[in-house]
């Protein structure tokens, strides 16, 4: 029996993480452009992602107890180490937050980690990532020079299946999840601050995909990843197919608040967002970085956002090249990459967005929160015939 139960776990292990290794390719959904070894993010080299995922309760919400499906996710630059690279940012609609972004525009310098969670904690998360730094040292005491440092954090709205206002991401999380962060895959869907995430009317939250620019250009690399929490149902477009219109009377949201359901079901405007944040090894400076962060709102629209004024769609972009760059104290030289060669490196970004997008609603599985409130996982069987039906499945892509 002990054997048994023993196999019986092991087995269910494994399915589980089957189904979190399904992406958006495995269905056979199209999409431009040569990925990188692990389609992630992380094919930039230096690039290391963590999550701490926190799932807990059931039933009706209790403040401060729950039910909990919340979390944050963490990604350094240039690994676990003090190296400043350049960076900007850019807001597509503003009705959220990422902290930091006033010295990024200035100095033209990420010198910190980049963290997503929920509205409600990014106060913590901050306040916990500057005490990690300070903690670890996470700074250049080189020069002799005084230490500062504006921790960016970026959120996007869980309340629909967390206790959000019960502040349940603590300082400990934040460095579980920093100690937690590594390069090669990504986990994706209902993780970290991804983990009650609602997008495009099914279960939404972290997805990540690269592109690989041509050899004569540079052969450079561009990673994104993305935190999913905005559009309806009926905007939905995969691969050019309005896919959401297809399913727009299958798999109905649930949701048990009167008032919350009256404004759901009533095509209340979206009260969602998405945190994007690119990476790239090409040689940009801090105003070519601003070009690449304006082009994730084009790979945003090929999934059918429109920015709407209740969303918080923020993304920053940063390059690992002229690693030698940042200095308080002296004079150095960079490398810069031409800015009539920057459309692949435009189209990569609009691609790589794209397809984060989808992989987040791929990994995505069903998940019922607070007050039994229920988001459907995207249908895999049914978007395979839906592909179908409109001439754009392909399974050897």
């Amino acid at each position: 029996m002990k054997l048994f139960f023993i196999f019986w776990c092991l087995l269910l292990s494994f399915t589980t993480m089957s189904q979190k290794n399904i992406r958006a390719r495995d269905l056979g959904i199209p999409f431009d452009g040569i990925p990188g070894k692990y389609n992630a993010i992380t094919d930039v080299a230096g690039v290391v992602v963590g999550h701490v995922t926190l799932i807990e309760g059931s039933g009706s919400l209790q403040k401060e107890k729950g039910p909990i499906r919340t979390g944050v996710t963490a990604i350094f630059p240039a690994g676990k180490k003090y190296s400043p690279v350049f960076a900007n940012w850019h807001s597509l609609n503003g009705n959220g937050d990422m902290t930091g972004t006033h010295w990024i525009s200035e100095s033209g310098f990420l010198e910190t980690p980049v963290l997503i969670t929920n509205t409600s904690s990014v106060g913590t998360v901050r306040d916990a990532a500057l005490a990690w730094m300070d903690k670890n040292k996470y700074y250049d005491t080189s020069q002799h020079l005084f230490w500062y440092s504006y921790p960016v954090v970026a959120e996007t709205w869980d309340g629909l299946l967390n206790d959000i206002n019960g502040f349940h991401v603590k300082p400990e999380h934040v460095w579980q999840a920093i100690e937690n962060a590594r390069s090669g895959v990504v986990q994706e869907g209902s993780v970290g601050g991804g983990t009650g995430m609602v997008c495009l009317g099914f279960k939404g939250g972290i997805g990540t995909s690269s592109r690989i620019i041509d050899k004569n250009l540079g052969g450079y690399t561009v990673g994104v990843l993305v935190q999913t929490n905005f559009g309806r149902r009926k905007q939905l477009t995969i691969a050019g197919v309005p896919v959401g219109k297809e399913l727009l009377d299958t798999l109905k949201v649930i949701i048990n608040d009167p008032p919350t359901a009256t404004m759901f079901n009533n095509e209340f405007p979206e009260m969602g967002s998405i945190i994007v944040v690119v990476a790239t090894d090409a040689p940009l400076l801090p105003h070519q970085l601003k070009r690449i962060a304006q082009r994730v709102s084009l790979g945003i629209a090929k999934t059918g956002g429109i920015g709407g004024n209740g969303s918080g769609d923020i993304f920053i972009a940063f390059s690992t090249a002229n690693k030698n760059a940042f200095s308080r104290t002296k004079e150095t030289n960079v490398t810069v990459y031409s800015n009539d060669m920057m459309d692949n490196l435009f189209a990569a970004t609009i691609q790589a967005t794209e397809e984060a997008i989808i992989n987040a609603l791929v990994a995505g599985r069903t998940m019922k929160g607070i007050n039994d409130n229920t988001v459907p996982g995207l249908p895999h069987e049914s978007v395979i015939k839906i592909l179908k039906k409109y001439n754009r499945y392909n399974p050897d892509h």
